[in-house]
């Protein structure tokens, strides 16, 4: 059996390499911005940011633990590799902007965990550090949410007018990518759940998802675009790693339902940039078809938070906690 408080110390250590994966990224993100607002809103988390990463330390030097340096080193290296990625992209502030919506929807997840696993142990002061560092998570959340039409300013602040419908072509390959990787990952969603509510909510967005890749592929095809194959066959490949990843951890459960709901984010960032290009290129029906998906991606990111509870109990029974 273990113990209640054990889980609790690995889910500070998980939080911990979270908050050093995000500061990785947010020393950089503002050079990469695109826009002083933006910039500002990174700076500004950074400092928040730094703050959580002394507070989890300190929780977890209370409980006589440290952090796992091997984790840590892992989330950091990772962070240093997406803004590798984004710099490259020639919509660097775009890719960020969604990049960090997800993130942010990662970060809230591990807290809204941790803060369940914390009141299950009767530690008051975990649930009250992993209730407010979540709000400051939700708030950064709110600032990007935002700050949409920036971040697809500063990407298509060098395209001309005549360049816009083969932006909207590469936005709407880039959706069908990202849908890709999901489907890869939501086959799996069911039988890693832990849970009849997660796997039905996982069964169900897959439908929907599928349904969003035809979408998508159909507006490419209508104008005269098609999708990128190997965007395509990359990313599914990372999602099939991920799974694989989730199912070698015992509490896979709750890293793949917060993983899931980071990734609904993804695509939320994803789809209100491509409306976005879609307006500009006076594209109705893109518009159209974008605002119906946005609002089944926005429907499913609710049920998953909605789960968080039943994430948590699938993740303790796995391991065997004894609570108390």
């Amino acid at each position: 059996m273990t113990h209640i408080q054990e889980q609790l110390t690995k889910y500070l250590t998980d939080a911990h390499s979270i908050e050093e994966q995000a500061l990785a990224q947010l020393r950089t993100a503002p050079k990469l911005a695109g826009d002083p607002q933006l910039a500002d809103a990174y700076e500004q988390h950074l400092s928040e940011t730094q703050g959580h990463e002394q507070t989890v330390r300190a929780l977890l030097e209370q409980r006589d633990a440290k952090p796992s340096r091997t984790k840590d080193v892992v989330m950091a290296a990772g962070g240093k590799g997406f803004l590798l990625f984004a710099r490259l992209q020639p919509d660097t502030p775009g890719k960020l902007h969604a990049h960090a919506l997800s993130y942010e929807g990662l970060e809230v997840s591990s807290y809204e965990l941790l803060r369940r696993v914390a009141e299950r142990a009767g530690d008051g002061e975990v649930v009250e550090a992993a209730r407010r560092i979540g709000e400051e998570e939700r708030a950064m959340m709110q600032r990007l949410e935002g700050s949409f039409d920036l971040a697809v300013e500063a990407s298509l602040r060098d395209v001309q007018p005549d360049d816009l419908s083969e932006q909207l072509r590469k936005y709407l390959a880039d959706a069908h990518a990202i849908e890709e990787q999901a489907i890869a990952l939501l086959e799996r969603g069911p039988k890693l759940a832990g849970d009849p509510k997660l796997a039905e909510i996982y069964s169900e967005h897959l439908d929907e998802t599928r349904e969003h890749a035809e979408l998508v592929q159909e507006r490419l095809h209508a104008l005269g675009g098609d999708p990128s194959s190997l965007k395509d066959a990359a990313l599914r490949l990372g999602a099939l790693n991920w799974a694989a990843f989730f199912q070698g951890h015992p509490d896979t459960p709750g890293k793949l339902a917060g993983f899931a709901h980071a990734f609904e984010y993804l695509e939320v960032g994803g789809y209100e940039q491509l409306r976005r290009v879609a307006e500009r290129a006076r594209d109705d029906e893109t518009v159209r078809v974008v605002g119906g998906i946005l609002a089944e991606e926005r429907s499913a990111a609710s049920r998953l938070a909605g789960a968080f509870d039943e994430a948590v109990t699938a993740s303790l029974a796995s391991v065997g906690v004894a609570a108390g």
